[in-house]
């Protein structure tokens, strides 16, 4: 829900923000809780992945639209992208694999 510009009063559901708001909150409480057992870690490791896979696609996708709006120059395209958050969201899915393989190896 994000004010609009033409009544500022009234707020407007955007899906986009939405999306951005509830794909973190899965992987903070969802994909914690599940990694929690060993039983199912399994289902917590997939949805990490799915997230991660979801994630990288709409930032790219974000990122690649607002320099083509905003026709910013090719010296500046790696620092206005959102390369270092897929970067984050990668750290997170290799950290979920390193739990995943400690609870298929048994040594837990």
């Amino acid at each position: 829900m994000i004010a609009g510009t033409l009544h500022p009063g009234n707020f407007i559901f955007d899906k986009t923000r939405f999306l951005a708001t509830l794909f973190p909150l899965i992987d903070v409480v969802l994909v914690t809780a599940l990694f929690m057992s060993r039983k199912t870690a399994v289902y917590g490791y997939l949805l990490n992945g799915l997230i991660v896979i979801y994630g990288t696609v709409f930032m790219a996708h974000f990122s690649i639209s607002e320099m083509i709006a905003k026709s910013v120059p090719l010296s500046s395209m790696l620092l206005k992208s959102t390369l270092a958050d897929i970067g984050i969201a990668w750290g997170d899915f290799f950290v979920g694999k390193a739990l995943y393989d400690l609870y298929m190896r048994g040594t837990s």
